[in-house]
């Protein structure tokens, strides 16, 4: 029910009552005043659009505290939207109270402040996805980050290191009996990691030469390291040449693996921890003489021999584990070679084959 009536003080009275039968009532100077006050109120409630006043009464700090307790995050994850809620200049304004202003103006300072471009935007993202919630529980009728644009990445290509051969050979020459299979599962099988950490014998199929990987290890803040899925949940299989499973086979009869079957594992049995193995990796590619050098790099290494040897965008992402083929092309775009260079090969092979053919008359007649 709905009215507007006139008050002995001169004031006109625009009250109506919701679904719940809860009422809602405000003042006005004019009678037509008060009746469009209500006609708005009427046209939201028909076109779903209706938010109780007073749900938005919530600061955005306090909803998102309550939003993210409710997701099923890795640890990881949790602690960076943590970080992201700490870090937002307007926690203390209640959700009906926040405007695209407000969105924009963090933007601008946390461009000001030198934050990368990428930072900027996965920290926008997840403001944004907090006030959707927030519209899907009609605590507020609009998002007020939804028309705040991404910072732009455009003059920032993204070059990735890629060893030379000669590095990989001086990281195998260096490292312990132990690890030369850890460094080639990275270098020849494109492993991240916690993805070399987590393999056990039953993920190497030596019958079809194949490697399954099924998990990673990933350290968890204050505890200890667990296993998990994949990162991005890259559950994939991936063809491995037949000298990295001759490695991975002396490994097994040189070094053994643990009970429940991991190649590389401490003296309790468990899997290497992150930290154990960056301690590891930095002693060893000081003495190969490439102390600069990543791990992580060798995963780029063998991205960049796939596209060498002429496999296409779809066979790096699904031997990678890359979530979709653009992250693929993101980061390796300037490895595979342009229209320009292909042209070039193309022509190539025409006046070769010509050539030939001119050779072979010549020599008929």
């Amino acid at each position: 029910m709905a009215s507007v009536t006139k008050r002995p003080n001169g004031k006109w009275r625009a009250r109506y009552r919701d679904a719940a039968g809860k009422e809602h009532a405000r003042h006005f100077a004019r009678k037509v005043e008060g009746q469009r006050w209500l006609d708005e109120v009427t046209a939201d409630v028909i076109t779903g659009r209706y938010v109780d006043p007073r749900a938005g009464d919530a600061t955005f700090d306090d909803y998102m505290k309550a939003w993210s307790s409710l997701q099923v995050w890795k640890p990881r994850t949790a602690v960076g939207m943590d970080l992201i809620r700490r870090s937002v200049p307007f926690g203390d304004v209640r959700l009906r109270a926040l405007t695209a202003s407000h969105v924009e103006a963090w933007k601008k300072q946390m461009v000001a402040d030198g934050y990368a471009p990428l930072t900027v935007n996965h920290r926008l993202t997840a403001v944004r996805s907090v006030l959707k919630a927030a519209v899907g529980e009609n605590r507020i009728a609009v998002n007020a980050a939804a028309t705040v644009k991404p910072v732009r990445l455009e003059g920032r290509t993204k070059r990735v290191e890629i060893p030379p051969p000669a590095a990989v050979a001086s990281v195998l020459q260096a490292t312990e009996p132990r690890m030369r299979a850890y460094v080639e599962l990275a270098a020849f099988a494109g492993l991240r990691l916690g993805e070399c950490s987590a393999v056990q014998l039953g993920d190497v199929d030596f019958l079809r030469r194949v490697l399954h990987v099924r998990r990673q290890v990933q350290a968890c803040p204050g505890g200890k390291p667990e296993v998990r899925e994949p990162k991005y949940e890259s559950v994939r299989d991936v063809p491995v040449p037949d000298e990295l499973l001759q490695t991975l086979s002396r490994h097994v009869e040189q070094q053994g693996v643990s009970s429940a079957g991991w190649f590389f594992f401490t003296g309790a049995g468990d899997p290497l921890p992150p930290s154990t193995v960056h301690y590891w990796w930095k002693r060893t590619v000081r003495a190969a003489g490439v102390p600069g050098l990543h791990l992580h790099a060798l995963r780029h290494f063998y991205a960049s021999g796939l596209i060498a040897a002429g496999c296409d965008v779809v066979t790096v992402q699904r031997a990678l584990g890359h979530s979709k083929p653009s992250t693929t092309l993101d980061t390796y775009s300037h490895l595979w070679p342009d229209a320009e260079d292909r042209t070039r090969c193309a022509t190539a092979d025409l006046v070769a084959e010509v050539r030939g053919a001119e050779q072979r008359r010549a020599r008929a007649n």
